[in-house]
């Protein structure tokens, strides 16, 4: 088995486990649950913010611990203050680090979106998402079937979540549904873990036109943004670059200040 599929099998493991121990009865009893969400969407295109999505991510597969000790609060209010359209959290223990409570902390934190980062295979997960205080949550095309995905999408928006399905190649482009508010170009394959922002620029106009469109993993500086807006992306999700450093939310502070002295891109 790849990275990928050793990741879903043990997903679903583990969501047994959850599920058996808290059941959604208990979720839905959450003060999260039936808070107003933020649109990532709209936070995105707000002009006085970045675009950018910074992730706080403590490990992964490919490179092991990035930044075990970071305190999430910290770091994402960092993120946050320094202009952030959101954030990503990781909530996936076994392979990247992460926690419930990570996202729990950046959620208390902050008043901007926050992406629950985690592979979504079953509705209990949906439901966990809401619960944690997250308003957007991630499908990831390469480990779901058509059907399986819109399943998901529909549960999230019957809760009030958005929905960010991502993308490695163009033919998980026919996965895509109404329900999806955010399509996603990883640039990372995650089944070896290679990287390159080529895949983004090479699928972009492959992506219908009424999808919000951003690029993710491998961009590690601002003249890569700027390339990006100019092929049309409008979002990017970044976060080993900013978390490989001790104090992740200061060079996220500088890669904004460094990016804010180009000149600027219009859509």
């Amino acid at each position: 088995m790849n990275i990928l599929d050793k990741i879903v099998a043990h997903k679903h493991i583990e969501i047994a486990e959850r599920s058996a121990m808290t059941p959604i009865s208990i979720l839905e009893k959450s003060p999260y649950f039936g808070r107003q969400t933020y649109s990532l969407r709209e936070s995105l295109l707000h002009p006085e913010r970045t675009g950018i999505i910074a992730e706080f991510k403590r490990r992964s597969p490919s490179k092991g611990d990035i930044n075990t000790r970071a305190d999430a609060a910290t770091v994402t209010k960092g993120y946050a203050d320094a202009g952030a359209s959101g954030l990503s959290i990781l909530t996936d223990e076994q392979f990247f680090g992460g926690s419930t409570a990570d996202l729990i902390a950046g959620r208390e934190a902050n008043q901007i979106p926050v992406l629950r980062k985690d592979f979504m295979v079953h509705d209990y997960q949906v439901f966990e998402a809401r619960a944690m205080g997250a308003d957007v949550i991630l499908l990831i095309a390469e480990c779901l079937e058509a059907d399986q995905l819109r399943s998901l999408a529909k549960t999230a928006k019957s809760l009030g979540l958005e929905v960010l399905m991502e993308i490695h190649s163009g033919d998980q482009l026919a996965k895509l549904c109404p329900e999806v508010d955010i399509v996603g170009v990883n640039n990372r394959n995650l089944k070896n873990f290679e990287v390159s922002v080529q895949t983004s620029i090479d699928l972009f106009d492959q992506i219908p036109a009424e999808f919000l469109k951003i690029s993710e993993s491998g961009i590690n500086n601002p003249q890569t943004i700027q390339e990006l807006k100019q092929v049309g992306f409008q979002g990017f999700l970044i976060g080993e670059y900013f978390m490989s450093d001790p104090e992740p939310q200061q060079r996220f502070a500088e890669f904004v200040q460094s990016l804010n002295s180009l000149p600027q891109v219009s859509f």
